[in-house]
């Protein structure tokens, strides 16, 4: 195992001249990213920048996010992701909490940016990439130009921190979970190796590189040596879909959101979107309705349903050829790691048994950054699924169960779990039912206060356009597929669904 930045260096001296980032209509080398990212680098060190030092970088979706974060690792220090639609108020707790050194952010973010960097107590240089950027600071490719400080590599090994990536913070306060080059570069090795991923691939890079699912993208791409696609966000659909055609990419990750948008405009489905050889879905369980539409839009592709979350970044998998066999299921675990259920006793669940996924391998997190009570919680000694003990295991807090032939089988997650008139209710399975509806985009159910239940099943329905639905058709609906409990007491229609950056629903507030 190498570290993250070398992986794009051997792909710049074996093919240099191919492209690496499609970044609006430009093509970029890998020896052209690789080559600008040694600047950023030397930029970063003649500012001071020593190993292990934290570096915040907030851009969009772009080859200059990609080169700077590569630069950011050949300096040594630590990148800082950062979504770029955040507010001067959070970038402030943020940078407080990493305790960055360096800011790079774009020059149209300065209203968020400066308020936030005159707050802090540590960092000392702020870099400005594009247009907009005010007189303060340094121009990003002043710094990538620079070559004054000395370009040998920093004294850093596999198992230093390369990044801390923020939890979008849809169940709490976000936390800064610590990834080393080791956990970054196993996970890329082993999504790479049963995605199939080859060189001459283009991936769709529509998903936020300041997350983890949009991050490996581009780490995979670094280590296989295939392109990258970049579009800097899913606002207008339509467009970023007729590119991708265009683009004739092969790869498409996406998060359920996403494929429901999608799903829900015929415009899209009449591209030509044949040249896609494959989907992933993560961040969030895929509805199984959304299965044999999908492979009407993308009548060429094969559908990974996955798992994963930012404290491991993947964990299990369901290949495409088992997708009509076991809908729903997101299978086994991936290459260097491994994942199963076990009961309140931490020991292996029986087979069939509602437990907690816990995950160990190569690519589990080195624990929160400066939480060590959080870290506590959930990293820890543990059982194998053997039973026999074992030093770590990383504790994910979702219900999951395992059938007879080793699949696994999200059920919700723990905290989404409540009680209706003494029963447990799982969102998900209320869900999956009002899912098969016809015109339902999507689905999410929770608890709410009531006076003679503790929690009333409250259900918040997204339709497809031109479609008419009512509660009383949802419940009738609900009261045939499932038992009495689990039938939703309210109905609401609304026309969207607040949600995280990274595309999750925020569920804390649907009330």
């Amino acid at each position: 195992m190498s570290l993250v930045h070398e992986a794009l260096d051997r792909n710049a001296r074996r093919r240099p001249r191919s492209t690496f980032l499609f970044d609006e209509g430009a093509a970029h080398s890998f020896a052209a990213v690789a080559s600008r990212s040694e600047g950023i680098a030397c930029g970063l060190r003649a500012v001071g920048i020593t190993e292990g030092e934290r570096v915040a970088v907030i851009l969009p979706n772009s080859a200059a996010f990609v080169a700077t974060l590569f630069g950011v690792l050949r300096a040594g220090a630590v990148a800082v992701p950062i979504h770029p639609d955040t507010t001067a108020a959070r970038l402030a707790t943020l940078l407080a909490d990493s305790g960055a050194s360096v800011v790079i952010a774009a020059g149209a973010m300065s209203r968020v940016v400066e308020p936030a960097t005159r707050a802090s107590s540590t960092v000392r240089a702020v870099a400005w990439e594009g247009p907009g950027a005010p007189p303060s600071g340094v121009d990003l490719a002043d710094l990538g130009a620079s070559r004054r400080a000395d370009p040998s590599a920093p004294r850093i090994s596999e198992e230093d921190l390369a990044a801390i990536l923020y939890t979008s913070g849809s169940t709490g306060v976000p936390k800064g979970v610590m990834l080393s080059h080791l956990n970054l570069l196993s996970s890329a090795g082993s999504i790479g190796a049963y995605l199939h991923n080859r060189p001459d691939d283009i991936v769709a890079g529509i998903l936020s590189m300041a997350h983890g699912y949009g991050l490996q993208q581009v780490l995979v791409g670094s280590v296989v040596g295939y392109a990258v696609h970049i579009e800097r966000s899913f606002a207008f659909p339509f467009e970023v879909m007729e590119r991708l055609a265009e683009a004739r990419v092969t790869g498409l990750a996406a998060v359920p959101s996403m494929y429901a948008t999608i799903l829900r405009s015929r415009a899209i489905g009449e591209l030509d979107l044949s040249s896609i050889r494959y989907l992933t879905n993560a961040a969030d369980a895929l509805p199984t309705s959304f299965i044999p539409r999908l492979r009407e839009v993308f009548p060429s592709a094969g559908l990974y349903c996955m798992y994963g979350m930012t404290e491991c970044t993947r964990a299990a998998y369901l290949e495409p050829e088992r997708v009509a066999e076991k809908p729903g299921s997101v299978g086994r675990p991936i290459p260097d790691m491994d994942a199963w259920v076990v009961g309140p006793d931490g020991r292996p669940a029986a087979t069939g048994e509602v437990g907690e996924l816990v995950i160990r391998g190569s690519g589990v997190m080195r624990g929160y950054w400066g939480r060590p009570r959080e870290t506590a919680a959930v990293l820890g000694p543990g059982f194998d699924r053997t039973g026999s003990p074992v030093n770590r295991v990383l504790r994910s807090g979702d219900l999951f169960r395992e059938d007879p032939d080793g699949d696994l089988w999200y059920v919700g997650r723990r905290d989404d779990v409540f009680k209706t008139r003494g029963e447990k209710v799982a969102p998900r399975e209320v869900e999956g039912a009002i899912y098969e509806l016809d015109g339902v985009s999507e689905v999410v159910v929770v608890g709410v206060p009531h006076p003679s239940d503790g929690h009333a099943v409250k259900a918040f329905v997204l339709l497809r356009p031109g479609v008419t639905l009512d509660e009383q058709q949802v419940r009738r609906h609900c009261r045939r597929r499932l038992p009495a409990h689990l039938v939703p007491r309210f109905v609401e229609f609304p026309d969207d669904l607040p949600r995280t950056a990274s595309g999750k629903v925020r569920r804390a507030r649907l009330s």
